[in-house]
């Protein structure tokens, strides 16, 4: 993919690299612009080769919002650590090894989930987490996300699929491998809201998104799990369904990434047709009233400390949360600024880049142990790891708390 064309566009104003939180605590770290436009205006030059500071990208993909001039930063950055992964960075090295497994972990969890007691004893042990440290690269700093006794898709094939059939409300829930394997919750609470908006629900066979792929520079990983959802998806969105996902990164990369590193037939219908799971509720029901009738204290609904995730910020959804729940009365939601948690899905979980992960963070944790709730709130699963791991505070999903609110209540939707 040539996207020197691209960097032309660049008149370095370095709003993208005032906006890069990798920048701001890494030294090392040269910025997005340098691994964006400046790289490919290197890159005229055939012998040019991928300068290594590209794995330092965090993919947070806050540079592209921040650019004046649409320069397909984040695009750029991807394509490059592809380069830099296939054609310089040794495949037998730790890191690469490393990388390959984070990038993967629906694969690993595929495993572990068919034992999860076990493997979340052997996993949360002490002396495990410090030989991944000591063999992997993998931080022994973070626990390890434990694994739901079942997972997302054997409850749902045990309860016999939907509740509610409608030709005229369907979606194709896109749950993504944390979802399905750890926070099985957050999955079902989205079923039994839509459920109790009339909506029909397909959960499609589907890989994962590919996000953890695109941060790593795994993309013939990528590419080949976006094979299979794009056909899966492309075919529900055939029989009347939209998609929605749970997750933002996963909406972020269908939405997106998929258009801009792909090319298979039905990517561009996919990308058109998904949404994030609020926002399609928003664009299509009335949340606002039966919620406005709700008392939080009647369904213990505490106040939240909310946080939006960059890619929720980069689709332009960080604030429809909190606009949301303003309605809920007695529950007090507040937004924790604009500051990436630093976490950016697998990049917290690497033993050198750690404490740049908890230094991004920092501004995070302070807002929300100022904030009066002490229960988090955000739609992203690794935001929701590093801000439990920061403050100690339980978080929960948006959906979550919308499942509390709305189902099983004498509310009428």
């Amino acid at each position: 993919m040539d996207l020197r064309p691209g960097a032309d566009s660049c008149y370095k104003c370095t709003s993208c690299d005032t906006s890069c939180p990798v920048a701001e605590v890494d030294d090392s770290f040269p910025g997005p612009k340098f691994q964006g436009p400046e790289q490919w205006r290197l890159k005229r030059k055939e012998d040019t080769e991928i300068d290594d500071s590209i794995t330092g990208c965090s993919n947070c993909m806050r540079c592209d919002g921040a650019c004046p001039s649409d320069v397909p930063l984040s695009q750029m950055h991807n394509t490059a650590r592809g380069e830099y992964v296939d054609n310089q960075m040794t495949k037998l090295s730790r890191e690469y090894l490393r990388n390959r497994i984070l990038a993967n972990y629906g694969t690993l969890a595929g495993i572990g989930s068919k034992v999860p007691r076990l493997t979340n004893a052997i996993m949360g042990n002490s002396l495990v987490q410090k030989l991944n440290e000591r063999v992997l690269g993998i931080t022994a700093e973070r626990d390890f996300p434990e694994f739901a006794d079942q997972t997302f898709r054997s409850w749902w094939k045990q309860r016999g699929g939907p509740n509610v059939e409608s030709d005229e409300k369907r979606i194709a829930y896109f749950h993504g491998d944390y979802a399905n394997y750890n926070t099985v919750e957050v999955a079902k609470a989205l079923v039994r809201v839509y459920e109790a908006f009339g909506y029909e629900i397909l959960v499609p066979d589907q890989r994962c998104s590919g996000t953890p792929m695109f941060a790593n520079g795994m993309l013939d990983d990528a590419r080949r799990s976006a094979a299979v959802n794009v056909e899966s998806l492309g075919d529900a969105i055939e029989q009347g369904y939209d998609v929605v996902a749970s997750c933002t990164s996963c909406s972020m990369a269908l939405r997106q990434e998929y258009p801009e590193l792909f090319d298979f037939e039905g990517t561009e219908t996919v990308a058109a047709n998904t949404y994030d799971a609020l926002e399609y509720l928003l664009i299509n029901e009335n949340v606002i009233d039966p919620l406005s009738e709700v008392d939080a204290a009647d369904h213990d609904i505490p106040d939240f400390a909310y946080h939006a995730p960059c890619h929720s910020r980069n689709q332009g959804l960080d604030r429809q949360a909190v606009e949301l729940f303003r309605h809920l009365d007695g529950v007090d939601v507040a937004d924790v600024g604009d500051s990436c948690s630093g976490i950016s899905g697998t990049y917290g979980w690497k033993e050198e880049k750690y404490e740049y992960s908890m230094e991004i963070g920092e501004e995070m944790f302070e807002h929300m142990e100022h904030a009066a709730g002490e229960t988090g709130m955000t739609e992203c699963p690794t935001c929701s790891m590093q801000m439990e791991h920061g403050t100690g505070y339980e978080i929960d999903h948006p959906l979550q708390v919308l499942e509390a609110a709305l189902v099983d209540t004498d509310v009428e939707i």
